[in-house]
């Protein structure tokens, strides 16, 4: 293992986490964020937190735990400290704006870095924070990058994989986090577990046209950064998208559901975008767009349920 100098944009509970996870691993650690996450708890050793994106500059790795929401404008503040000699890679699971412009796009188009990865698949903050078992993987081009990211979170209880296909990993990524959403939402309403199995497995399906008319490689989702990430929130792991989706079935406006959830949920700006973007494309996503018109107000469960169970049954 090497020991690098890790670097971490993003103060919340993944970025923290991801941190926690570099500076066990014996190395120099810069967490870069608004608050103090650490005030009136034992900080880890060699982790330091700031406030000025500068000071990551002399970092050899960083990471990105900001909401794609925000990206552009991280990307601008924090490019103009890098070059090409920096790793940057993102743990987003949004898509950048109507055209779903994959983040490492928006990386490349606004900051001189060149080596992009994004950090995918079922990894959770307890994994990282925590060292519990659990797995990822890395979305990347570049060899170097993978091995950087192993060598700051990886150990004997988490395994990271590698993918070259870096936008299959990011839109599985995107995609998955819609259909957690779905999911929590589901639970919530009592629907069996065959309704729910039909609703991931076919959704898994749309997410797979979806990326794949956005660049990325069909296989991609069926693997780590895509089903492997679904049947981790199908199995129970509580995590932001599902608790929203859940909120949101009890009938809390989308600013309570989040504060409950506790975290951002891309899913919630994304479902709109992928209707609008499959419609351009002539993509079939009809639990995309069930999933927009629930968060809209401008349908019912039951109706949306009904109008899902009411389509022509295809060859899978």
């Amino acid at each position: 293992m090497t020991l690098m100098r890790v670097g971490v944009f993003g103060g919340g509970s993944f970025g923290v986490a991801l941190a926690k996870a570099s500076a066990r691993g014996g190395h120099v650690v810069k967490l870069h964020s608004r608050r103090d996450p650490f005030q009136g708890v034992a900080r880890p050793e060699r982790l330091d937190v700031v406030s000025d994106p500068a000071q990551l500059a002399d970092c050899d790795l960083i990471f990105l735990a900001t909401p794609s929401v925000h990206v552009e404008e991280v990307a601008v503040s924090l490019g103009r400290h890098l070059d090409g000699r920096h790793y940057v890679v993102h743990v987003s699971r949004g898509l950048v704006g109507d055209a779903l412009e994959p983040v490492s796009h928006v990386l490349r188009r606004l900051t001189p870095v060149r080596r992009i990865g994004c950090l995918a698949g079922p990894i959770s903050v307890a994994s990282l924070a925590d060292g519990e078992p659990g797995g990822g993987i890395v979305g990347t081009e570049f060899p170097e990058v993978a091995d950087a990211v192993r060598d700051a979170i990886g150990g004997p209880s988490l395994r990271l994989y590698q993918t070259e296909d870096l936008v299959g990993c990011e839109t599985s990524s995107a995609l998955v986090g819609l259909l957690a959403l779905a999911l929590g939402y589901a639970v919530e309403m009592g629907f069996g577990p065959s309704t729910r199995a039909v609703l991931m497995t076919r959704g898994m399906a749309e997410a797979g046209r979806v990326g794949v008319s956005l660049g990325g490689e069909e296989r991609t989702f069926a693997g780590m950064a895509g089903f492997g990430d679904l049947l981790s929130a199908v199995a129970g792991d509580e995590r932001p998208e599902v608790r929203l989706g859940r909120a949101v079935a009890r009938g809390l406006s989308l600013d309570a559901a989040a504060k409950e959830a506790s975290a951002y949920v891309e899913g919630v700006v994304i479902a709109r975008r992928i209707q609008r973007h499959a419609a351009r494309k002539n993509i079939d996503v009809p639990i995309s767009e069930s999933m927009a018109d629930l968060l809209e107000g401008k349908t019912s469960p039951s109706e949306a349920l009904a109008k899902l169970m009411s389509r022509k049954v295809r060859r899978e």
